[in-house]
């Protein structure tokens, strides 16, 4: 079907594509630019982290009421611009709210870490975490962010499985939430219309809510992130209500305000890139899901990158069809120009036969040449572009031969060694001269061959992960932080958890890998462990530990 389409607009010709091409949208123009300014507005962003980092470092050591306050700004900036960096604050505060034994603190700092876990698609820590909560004494705006967020869970959740038995339920219990968030938002706040609408959708309001989104939008003083939200979620009503391009003209909207408010945790350009990708319109898909790409992995919301990897191959697909469609035109090109010099030729023989005069014959050979000239030139400049497609096809693949080349040159040198090795084995054991052998045994260094293969996954997985060293010592407080040597990638406590980062979660193969005994690993393991100051069952999920 796709490959048709795609057929269809070649054969159509340039008028048709530049009618559907993104650059006739005036939204879809301001969304280019806005994304190519995208590192300008993160640069901001994180010039008001590091602004409030040193408020937080100059400090004193005895004041938590500042810190609680300043920690607290700073997971606002990151709850919806990296989850990691976000988790890592909520943690924080629940640390300090402890420290100072603040009831109401205490329960709006698990609220916070509730809001992470449900965006980073942890369900089940967030059911965990949110049934913790007390909300016994707690101010009403915290009561109003817990039953709101209950709501999103049950949402989230619901879409999530999209079953037909469970997802009725989840909406029914996100509405009833929804109903006691609204009991305690301020009546004219901006979180009071949006989940009252939000609440009126999901109860089957769709002309109702469309009206109650569009005076949100009107409201003075709305920040970018409130606008891309509102927009958001009026994208997704126009979507069921099957109105294509208030769809996308809404979520064009959204887009650029997340942008502009450097929110990563976001579906707005990956849901523009299905919508242009339905169009036809490659290009301006494919810019769409690269930037979704990076939103997602930057946040590193795991539902975001899943929804992306899933769209992603299906446009690369298409683009290679494309390719494949246009050398088949070309093809079908140069069969008809056949065609038609056969025709022309065959034209020529019966005017020859019908004109016996010299003068005309000579006359019809001529203009016959002409033709063929151009013909043979059409065909030429034909050739020549199916030419370029094939030397572009041939690029590819030596690029793709090169990094298989490139693996098996370092198994071949391994073999290669192992065979010579075994030639003059094999000839000294022929003539007998056994000291020889003891001495070529002697002369093998396992160790140094060990720290080189070492050395060399080092390489490997730095140049796979560079962030890896930061994001690991981000789990632990300063003193307790591990880094390399001068003249070392990774050390010992490193490699361990890059091997098991590689998906290498096994003791006794991690052990057979380092060379160290599995209960040296295993206490490696349990040592680093405990130092860290995320919580045990989320170091283990981060690094998939299940047996320490």
């Amino acid at each position: 079907m796709i490959k048709r389409f795609l057929f269809f607009l070649l054969f159509l010709g340039k008028g048709c594509i530049a009618e559907c091409a993104p650059a006739s949208d005036s939204l879809f123009k301001k969304l280019k630019k806005t994304i190519e300014s995208s590192p300008i507005y993160d640069a901001e962003k994180i010039a008001e982290i590091n602004g409030l980092k040193s408020s937080l470092q100059s400090l004193p050591k005895n004041d938590l009421q500042m810190q609680y306050q300043i920690i607290r700004s700073l997971y606002e900036e990151y709850k919806t611009f990296n989850y990691d960096s976000a988790f890592l604050y909520a943690r924080k505060l629940q640390q300090i709210s402890y420290q100072m034994q603040h009831p109401a603190l205490i329960e709006d700092s698990k609220v916070k870490l509730s809001f992470i876990l449900v965006s980073g698609g942890l369900f089940k820590n967030a059911f965990d975490t949110l049934h913790s909560v007390s909300l016994s004494g707690v101010p009403d705006s915290i009561k109003a962010d817990y039953y709101s967020l209950m709501g999103r869970y049950y949402y989230d959740l619901s879409d999530y499985n999209n079953d037909k038995y469970f997802t009725p339920a989840y909406y029914k219990l996100g509405n009833l939430y929804i109903d006691s968030s609204l009991l305690y938002y301020q009546p004219s706040s901006f979180e009071y219309d949006y989940y009252k609408g939000l609440k009126d959708l999901k109860t089957g309001g769709r002309n109702k809510t469309v009206l109650e989104f569009l005076n949100i939008l009107k409201r003075p003083n709305l920040s970018f992130h409130q606008r891309a939200l509102v927009e958001s979620t009026l994208s997704g009503i126009y979507r069921e209500m099957n109105e294509t391009d208030k769809e996308t003209e809404t979520f064009l909207l959204a887009a650029i305000d997340d942008i502009k408010s450097s929110t990563k945790e976001t579906t707005a350009t990956l849901y523009l890139s299905q919508i242009y990708f339905a169009r036809g319109n490659l290009k301006a898909a494919f810019l769409c899901v690269e930037k979704a790409i990076q939103d997602a992995v930057y946040y590193g919301a795991r539902q975001r990158q899943v929804q992306v990897s899933r769209i992603l191959p299906i446009i690369e697909v298409a683009q290679v069809n494309a390719v494949e469609a246009q050398k088949k035109l070309l093809i079908l090109y140069s069969s008809i120009a056949t065609l038609l010099l056969l025709g022309l030729i065959v034209l020529f023989i019966i005017i020859n036969k019908q004109n016996k005069k010299l003068k005309i014959a000579q006359q019809v050979i001529t203009e016959a040449n002409q033709k063929e000239q151009e013909i043979n030139q059409k065909l030429s400049i034909a050739n020549s572009k199916l030419s370029e497609v094939n030397s572009k096809l041939s690029e590819a693949n030596k690029i793709k031969e090169e990094y298989i080349i490139h693996f098996f040159n370092v198994n071949t040198d391994f073999f290669s060694r192992i065979e010579k090795f075994k030639t003059v084995t094999e000839k000294k054991l022929y003539n007998r001269k056994y000291d020889d052998i003891k001495y070529l045994l002697n002369n093998i260094n396992l160790k140094a061959e060990k720290a080189e293969m070492l050395k060399n996954f080092d390489k490997v997985f730095l140049n796979l992960f560079p962030d890896f060293i930061n994001d690991f010592n981000s789990l632990f407080n300063e003193a307790e932080r591990i880094y390399p040597d001068k003249d070392e990638l990774l050390n010992t406590d490193l490699r361990i958890f890059a091997l098991m980062k590689m998906g290498i979660t096994n003791n006794e193969k991690i052990a057979q890998i380092l060379g160290y005994s599995v209960n040296t690993i295993y206490a490696y393991k349990t040592k680093i462990k405990k130092k860290s100051i995320v919580a045990s069952a989320v170091f283990d999920e981060v690094y998939h530990i299940s047996n320490v």
